[in-house]
């Protein structure tokens, strides 16, 4: 039996692969229509990218970043546009993109793991990483962060590759996918730190200059989209940023800060991510023992992998034999734990250098990292006397850990379909006539809802201030307002496409689950 199963092993660890890529498939693919999130962010990316579709108007300019004021290059909205084609401007299309890149990503994963060390890290690594409910999350919705795994843990490879097999010429996409990167999220600058420090302790040769320079080009092809906007109209998201840096009271060190979001980074990257640990706010609806276990398990695991991978690095340097341990560190071993620490801890750095508020989805750059130290974990261990037992059992613990907080144990949001609903109820009551149109909300936008109006062919009209539009004919004989809420007055409030519209008076209103539509028209005065 063991002499069968040593003779079919490749078809067995094949078999294996496409059985975690089968997985991730699922889990990413499966009812994506309902679960995925569909709001005003995701509105106005489709938006812009039907407007390249159908009315051919391309840009050069991303979305604005959440902090800064500045925005990002636009080379997601070229990824969208093929799948919004193909699905006929159903935004599920573009959902279903990011899939496919988060599908390819534990591919990735699984090859960085095979290759830097061995078969078992990457199959390890990669099914972990194709259950975790935060990359299942952020693989089921359109989103420019959702893809940044993706290019990361590319740039991570290449690097490798440069370096352990002395392969150059992969500097071009490692600037590609640096350029690329850092067009769908600014916290992509870090991972280009990463890779000058990278080279700065292992590629000093003045011989491989003419590499360097085709790594430069290979950036400015990647950034090549943002950077024709930014060359246009004088570099001003170049200057915001270095004002944001240099300027801003979001960043700089303090030692009061520094160490703390270091430590909390790391406990979130891989509590979140590898243990399922809860959100903090949520943390009152467990037990006090299952928030210490988790605390606990996620020190763990933190101190464990960073001692484990320091004794690979003293045993490859020193040369050392171990007893206790049948441990073999290659060069290609020992430079896939040198870049895990250097991918871990630049970041990190900068990080501790941020001010202001970390979401989960900053962490995409390092998505993969913990998984691939949880891989480390179970080869190392497996190598101790009767180590495999403890391997496994860490195995087993965390594939059922995290197959609890799969998507589909809850019915599905049906985001898409209730936007939709919601808008073709407001759509009907402006009867085929030119409308102005408004959105109550604490936090929505109304380009999701604008969205299906557009492609629908009677899109609102939007109100014009004073100075731009002094005959007022951006100012139609009707007004539908969309509330979120069922305790709203439209009448007066404040917020310009009512305010802009004038003295008003309701003439219907329809309750539509969630919402209450309103259609106003001009004030009458005496009728």
């Amino acid at each position: 039996m063991v002499s069968f199963f040593k003779s079919h092993a490749k078809q067995f660890r094949f078999l294996a692969l496409l059985f975690v890529l089968a997985i991730a498939s699922y889990l990413r693919l499966y009812k994506i229509s309902g679960y995925m999130t569909f709001l005003g962010d995701e509105g106005r990316d489709v938006l812009v990218v039907k407007r390249m579709i159908v009315d051919h108007k391309f840009t050069l300019l991303g979305p604005t970043a959440s902090v800064g004021g500045f925005f990002m290059g636009p080379v997601y909205y070229y990824f969208m546009a093929p799948f919004l084609w193909l699905f006929k401007l159903d935004p599920t299309g573009p959902a279903v993109m990011v899939a496919l890149f988060g599908i390819a990503t534990v591919y990735l994963v699984y090859r960085v793991g095979k290759d830097f060390f061995n078969e078992k890290v990457g199959l390890i690594a990669s099914f972990l990483y194709a259950l975790s409910p935060i990359t299942i999350a952020y693989s089921r919705s359109s989103w420019n962060p959702n893809i940044v795994p993706f290019f990361a843990i590319i740039v991570i490879y290449f690097l490798w590759r440069v370096i352990a097999r002395n392969e150059w010429k992969y500097l071009l996409w490692v600037g590609i996918a640096l350029g690329i990167g850092l067009q769908l999220h600014y916290i992509f600058i870090f991972l280009i730190f990463t890779a000058i420090i990278w080279f700065c302790m292992l590629g000093r040769s003045i011989k491989h200059i003419h590499f360097y320079v085709l790594g430069v080009i290979g950036f400015l092809l990647g950034y090549s989209l943002f950077l024709a906007f930014e060359i246009r109209h004088g570099f001003p998201n170049t200057q915001s940023i270095i004002r944001f840096v240099l300027e801003g009271k979001g960043t700089g060190f303090s030692y009061v800060t520094f160490f703390h979001t270091v430590t909390e980074v790391v406990f979130r990257l891989f509590g979140r991510l590898v243990l399922r640990l809860p959100e903090g706010v949520a943390w009152g609806n467990y037990p006090r023992w299952i928030i210490t276990s988790w605390i606990t398990s996620t020190n763990l695991f933190i101190v464990i992998s960073l001692l484990l991978v320091s004794f690979i690095l003293y045993t490859y340097i020193s040369r050392k034999k171990w007893t206790f341990i049948r441990l073999s560190v290659s060069r290609e071993v020992y430079l896939g734990c040198l870049l895990l620490l250097v991918w871990l801890i630049v970041p990190l750095v900068f990080f501790g250098l941020y001010q202001k508020a970390i979401y989960d989805y900053y962490f995409g750059i390092l998505y993969p990292l913990p998984f691939l130290y949880v891989g480390i974990i179970v080869w190392v261990i497996s190598k101790i006397k009767y180590g495999y037992i403890v391997a496994g059992i860490i195995c087993i613990s965390l594939i059922y850990l995290n197959w609890q907080g799969r998507p589909f144990l809850y019915p599905p949001n049906n985001q898409l379909a209730q936007t939709k609903r919601i808008a073709a109820t407001a759509f009907e009551k402006a009867e085929g006539k030119p409308y102005n149109f408004a959105l109550i909300a604490d936090r929505n936008s109304d380009h999701a809802f604008r969205y299906f109006f557009e492609i629908w062919g009677n899109p609102p009209v939007t109100i014009l201030p004073v100075d731009q539009d002094r005959e007022r004919k951006t100012v139609t004989s009707q007004l539908i307002v969309m509330c979120d809420n069922l305790t709203c007055q439209p009448l007066g409030h404040p917020l310009w496409e009512i305010a802009g519209f004038g003295r008003s008076e309701i003439v219907g209103s329809w309750d539509v689950p969630f919402v209450r539509i309103y259609k106003l028209i001009h004030y009458k005065e005496g009728v």
